[in-house]
């Protein structure tokens, strides 16, 4: 395990947990206890943890909402997708967030990139519990959009979010759906998240779906769009091969995180 995944994995267990030891952290990743001390004090200084005696605790602040909100169905697949999509984001750039799973944990990929401190990277996001969550890293700018809360996602509806958006530009937007289908496109449960989604990637030089394995192939209440607004469809390993096939030839371009 690299350094970025791991630190992402680090911040994964203890936003589950609240806390963690070194010792707990080198049997879990097989890094040695200097090292896992160092990851901790890097994550520290980014006011992600607070350092204890032997391990670390979670901030309140930046945990108290992604613990509410995290989904333990298919975390590792988020993982792995998250980290690919991480690794698509250029230090200085214009992100789009939407709300999601997955989506939480590509801003805790991002958060784990030693490489963007100081680049001016901007996050833009429609999901509190994403913004709760970056708030944290002073070197990156984080703006929210406003608009309606749902309590059920955390997401930011209406009006007020299609104001903010129609004002900016996004260098690359990633795009949470729950449902991924070659006939029907990415769709969600809800029409107003689904306006929110379309919009950002169309304010996007480039918009990509992530959805794990679990969504392709299934078709929500709410379109959000096809291959002509979502050229890449970046999914995990899990995925069936007969329905990657399908959405290769509706269009798209699918990714498969390792």
């Amino acid at each position: 395990m690299n350094r970025a995944a791991r630190l992402t994995a680090i911040l994964d267990l203890l936003a589950e947990q609240g806390e963690v030891s070194v010792e707990q952290l080198v049997d879990r990743f097989g890094a040695s206890a200097a090292t896992t001390r160092r990851d901790l004090d890097s994550l520290a200084e980014r006011r992600l943890l607070t350092r204890t005696h032997g391990g670390a605790v979670a901030q309140s602040v930046a945990y108290e909402l992604p613990i509410r909100y995290k989904s333990h169905h298919a975390t590792g697949a988020k993982e792995r997708i998250a980290a690919a999509a991480a690794a698509l984001v250029a230090p200085g750039q214009v992100v789009g967030l939407s709300g999601g799973t997955t989506t939480n944990a590509i801003a805790t990929a991002l958060a784990a990139r030693d490489d963007l401190t100081g680049a001016g990277l901007t996050v833009v996001t429609n999901a509190v519990n994403i913004a709760a969550q970056l708030a944290m890293r002073p070197e990156f700018k984080v703006v929210v959009t406003g608009g309606v809360i749902h309590s059920r996602s955390f997401e930011l509806v209406g009006p007020f979010v299609e104001q903010l958006l129609g004002g900016v530009r996004l260098d690359i937007a990633f795009i949470g759906v729950n449902g991924m289908d070659a006939a029907s496109g990415a769709t969600t449960h809800d029409e107003a998240e689904a306006a929110v989604n379309r919009m950002m990637a169309e304010r996007a030089e480039r918009a990509v779906v992530v959805a794990d394995a679990s969504k392709l192939g299934r078709a929500a209440f709410a379109h959000v769009g096809g291959p002509e607004l979502f050229p890449v469809v970046l999914t995990d390993a899990g995925a069936d091969a007969a329905q990657r096939a399908a959405l290769a030839e509706a269009g798209y371009e699918v990714r498969a995180a390792d």
